[in-house]
């Protein structure tokens, strides 16, 4: 195989793996805005936002890594007088 046969297979498979990845980005971005769209109705249905957000968070968390932390929290509050 020469070089310039090498050469192309190569750019080529280069090719390939960044058109895959602009594809794969511009997927993102649509999601991203989807999900954008979402929370403006949601704020528009008068939801808070930010606290979606915080839920949205906590749910993908392990429930005994966040039962943990929450334990914590609380002796903290505790301590500070916060409770």
């Amino acid at each position: 195989m020469s070089d310039d046969a090498t050469y192309t297979v190569a750019a080529d498979e280069l090719r390939q793996f960044v058109e895959q990845f602009e594809h794969l980005d511009a997927e993102k971005n649509d999601i991203a805005a989807q999900q954008k769209e979402v929370m403006i109705e949601a704020k528009a249905r008068g939801y808070d936002t930010r606290v979606l957000r915080k839920i949205i968070a906590l749910r993908k968390r392990d429930k005994d890594d966040l039962a943990n932390e929450e334990a914590i929290l609380d002796l903290y509050r505790a301590a500070l007088g916060m409770v």
